[in-house]
């Protein structure tokens, strides 16, 4: 039980330090960073780690992004929500595909439209003035990315039978 809890846990600290350096490869896109690497990691977490794992690599991920200037406010919403949304979806369908959905629909629109209060309170009033929508936009191109890159990668293990060997371990 230590010894998956342990594999667990340096995975997961793989996986956020991948996440972080990933973001050094962002775009601009209206006030958001993109940073797809961070939505391909989401994905991965939620096949090897499960749904809370996930949440967790978000979390620290965007803030070690924030603390060292690589990211904006808007990374917590929109990374944790579709962290936990594919999470969720992996848990109970165990497919890839539902994971990939649900990573695009959890950080574009449920993160893109908690994106928007976030950034009145935090980010100030013009932040605010973009509407509440226009959020959805930058999170979709971003999360779109990490999607088909965390997709090849899965896919291509999946067919060659490593990806079972490899849940095996960290389960």
């Amino acid at each position: 039980m230590k010894k998956t809890n342990v594999q667990k846990l340096a995975l997961a600290g793989v996986l956020c330090a991948l996440a972080v350096v990933g973001s050094v490869f962002s775009f601009p896109v209206f006030g958001s960073k993109c940073a797809p690497v961070q939505h391909m990691v989401n994905i991965l977490c939620a096949v090897f780690l499960g749904p809370w794992y996930g949440v967790a690599v978000a979390f620290a991920a965007s803030l070690i992004r924030n603390l060292l200037g690589l990211g904006s406010l808007l990374a917590f919403p929109g990374s944790m929500v579709g962290a936990l949304l594919c999470g969720l979806a992996y848990a109970k369908f165990k497919t890839l595909a539902s994971a990939l959905v649900a990573e695009v629909f959890g950080t574009a629109i449920l993160g893109g439209l908690c994106a928007y209060p976030m950034a009145i309170l935090f980010m100030g009033q013009s932040a605010g003035q973009i509407a509440f929508y226009a959020y959805v936009v930058p999170f979709l191109v971003s999360t779109a990315g990490g999607a088909v890159l965390s997709g090849v990668l899965l896919y291509s293990l999946q067919k060659t039978g490593a990806l079972p060997r490899l849940q095996a371990r960290t389960r």
